[in-house]
């Protein structure tokens, strides 16, 4: 599907610019947003009398996002969770408990505006991109630990997380018991090696 886009978006193109994207990603994203209208002749009368206005309206949705994003740079969010003792959680952090830890802090941002493919899913500091408009992105750090005192020292650059040594000693253990067997087959081996060469002198006497 053509279309124009009446904002910069990402390496597509800027306000204006006709580009030519998949159909599920204009119709489920760019068009219901707004970022972009069907290249109709129509649309692109409409586009030219309204180009003003949309470039301008650009610009302040910029500026927005920029005075977030100084209030948002370098700040990092806290988020206490259960976990065990190699830091795995029992459960996740997701891109809605940034926007609820953030909104807590006084900040407005948009789940969709928070660049988070996968859900934290470990404790420690962990660094999240929020892109706040096209031109505009800052990123937070968010501290996930199991309590304030644990979050407090991981921000000092406390490593906490436990490294499990179950399946080493299992194989140490299995690793000693195989030695031990084969040192009682080479004694049982030489003994019986003894003994075969006692009785064959024994043969050779008779």
């Amino acid at each position: 599907m053509k279309v124009i886009l009446l904002e910069r978006v990402g390496r597509m193109g800027h306000i204006g610019d006709e580009v030519n994207v998949k159909d599920g990603f204009a119709r489920n994203f760019l068009l219901p947003q707004g970022k972009a209208l069907r290249a109709t002749e129509a649309n692109r009368k409409r586009f030219e009398a309204e180009r003003q206005t949309i470039e301008k309206r650009n610009d302040e949705r910029r500026e927005k996002a920029a005075g977030i994003a100084s209030g948002l740079n370098g700040r990092t969010v806290t988020m206490i969770r259960q976990a065990g003792e190699t830091g795995q959680l029992y459960g996740s952090v997701s891109s809605r408990d940034v926007v609820e830890a953030l909104a807590a802090d006084g900040f407005t941002v948009q789940r969709s505006q928070v660049d988070l493919m996968n859900p934290i899913k470990t404790v420690g500091l962990h660094s999240v991109a929020l892109n706040l408009h096209a031109e505009v992105e800052v990123t937070v750090t968010v501290n996930v630990a199991r309590s304030e005192d644990e979050a407090e020292r991981q921000s000092r650059g406390e490593d906490l997380t436990v490294q499990s040594y179950d399946d080493d000693e299992d194989d140490y253990a299995f690793g000693g018991e195989a030695e031990g067997a084969e040192e009682d087959a080479e004694g049982v081996t030489s003994e019986e090696a003894g003994e075969v060469a006692e009785e064959t002198e024994r043969q050779e006497d008779a």
